[in-house]
């Protein structure tokens, strides 16, 4: 059997992280078994869809480095693979359905089902949903509704009787008596556009989809679709349905957590290649200690077998390291190309850099390539560089239970021992100012971060003689001046 599986995003939001493990997935089990990972496009839902986020799609597997071997821009035998351009194709299965007596036209007012909602929860009944209402209406009562040109849905007739087991690579056998499934769902909706279910279950036969992998959240819709898939005659692909992606508090992943827009990680300067990684290994395990993974060796090692049951939870600390990792390993001349769009954005440097402008930036590099966790890092970490920064805040200045006339006393002997930079090597001076904390009795911190705040604006910064080095000792000495300036007023 040749393994041809599928990504059927619906275009209503912008990709999410959780989508796209399971697209990543999708890809790697096709590539292991060399067959096909096809892109389908769900989007039924027209008022929900927007060209945005199927251009955000597209964009998304594009810089993830995901092909797809059949799809939307790249054609394939069983197109189109755009749902909204197949809806004659879902119309003449749900005739179909309702000619075997397996579907059937209800004419139910929104008004109708809604006071029927109502009426079941004043009864608690133990099961709600729609109430059959139009299933069991004669041939003559049907010509009525349709003489009215009342508008129509088209529902399954869920069989009322038996269990409805599908089988699961992961969780097994899975079933459920029919008379819980959702009470005969709408098939083909008013407009004549098909319910996700219809459609989903018609092009993944159409298509020859041999393995789902999806949300263990669609597990609930299982039955339903082995329903529709035995109305139809078909045989069922295998399923397996993939561990939820939750946040650290055990709660699905959603914005309260942080980005969860694929996007959003990518404008932060997260590399294509760590997220892969790291999205890879959260409900995923190779041997239990391995952690890093190039996308071609997940081609070739990826299994179902693999898959942990209970759910991935995604640490987004645990992401910043990957992509530290993996910014580490760029030579300089690519970080100097990955790091250039961010120092122009904060106009830095011009759009198209001078050659004087590409000289600063390979400069930095050794400066903060063993800093930076994510691209974006860059800005403010050479800022000092660039822009005359203000004079840091007071509290800024102050080490941790270190007072004003102690750091006032740091900066003066630092004003010195900086100077004479010019002169003297690092190291030397680098041992004088440790030698001053032992005289004044305080921490080396206590010296060296009031230097560091007062000549780059941030506690966090690259080296400090490196960063005086690039800034300039003149401009340096000036900012631990207008910095003693400022708490030598605070004490007046």
């Amino acid at each position: 059997m040749s393994v041809r599986v599928r990504y059927a995003p619906s275009p209503t939001g912008m990709q999410h992280i959780g989508g796209i493990r399971t697209a990543l997935f999708n890809y790697f089990f096709a590539k292991v078994h060399n067959g096909s990972f096809i892109l389908r496009v769900e989007d039924t839902d027209q008022e929900r869809s927007t060209p945005e986020a199927l251009q955000d799609l597209y964009d998304t597997l594009a810089w993830l480095g995901v092909r797809w071997d059949e799809g939307p821009q790249v054609g394939g035998p069983y197109g189109p693979y755009v749902q909204s351009e197949r809806i004659d194709l879902y119309r003449k299965y749900a005739e179909q359905l309702i000619a075997e007596g397996k579907a059937y036209r209800c004419y139910c007012t929104a008004e109708r089902l809604d006071t029927v909602r109502k009426e079941q929860i004043a009864r608690k009944d133990k099961q709600q949903g729609y109430d059959r209402h139009c299933r069991n209406l004669s041939d003559t009562e049907r010509q009525e509704r349709e003489a009215q040109g009342l508008p129509s849905v088209v529902r399954l007739a869920v069989p009322l009787q038996g269990k409805t087991t599908f089988h699961d690579v992961l969780m097994g056998d899975i079933t459920r008596r029919n008379s819980d499934v959702n009470p005969d769902p709408v098939l083909l909706k008013s407009d004549g556009y098909p319910t996700y279910h219809l459609a989903n279950v018609i092009d993944d036969h159409l298509m020859g989809i041999t393995h789902i992998m999806r949300a263990q959240e669609w597990i609930p819709s299982g039955p339903l679709h082995v329903l529709l898939y035995e109305a139809f005659g078909w045989d069922p692909p295998v399923y397996c349905h993939l561990p939820m992606v939750m946040g650290k508090d055990g709660q699905k992943l959603s914005k309260r957590h942080g980005s969860t827009a694929v996007r959003d990680f990518r404008t932060k300067g997260y590399l294509p290649e760590a997220l892969i990684n790291y999205v890879s290994m959260v409900g995923w395990s190779y041997d239990g200690e391995r952690e890093f993974f190039t996308k071609d060796e997940l081609c070739n090692l990826f299994s179902l077998e693999k898959i942990n049951k209970a759910p991935g939870i995604f640490d987004y600390r645990k992401l910043d390291w990957y992509n530290g990792m993996y910014i580490r390993q760029k030579t300089d001349e690519e970080l100097v190309n990955l790091l250039t769009p961010y120092l122009a954005a904060s106009q830095f440097i011009q759009s198209s850099p001078t050659p004087e402008e590409l000289q600063k930036v390979h400069r930095l590099i050794p400066l903060v390539k063993e800093r930076l966790k994510v691209l974006s890092d860059i800005t403010d970490m050479v800022r000092f560089l660039f822009v005359d920064i203000p004079v840091p805040e007071t509290d800024s200045l102050l080490p941790k239970k270190q007072d004003i006339p102690t750091t006032i006393t740091v900066l003066e002997h630092a004003l010195e021992a900086i100077a004479s930079l010019a002169e003297q090597s690092d190291e030397v001076v680098e041992q004088q100012l440790v030698e001053l904390a032992g005289t004044l009795e305080i921490k080396v911190n206590g010296v060296f971060m009031p230097i560091r705040v007062a000549i780059t604006g941030s506690s966090v910064s690259p080296p400090l003689f490196d960063s005086i080095r690039m800034l300039g000792l003149e401009t340096a000495l000036i900012r631990i001046k207008r910095a003693l300036e400022k708490l030598t007023h605070e004490v007046a």
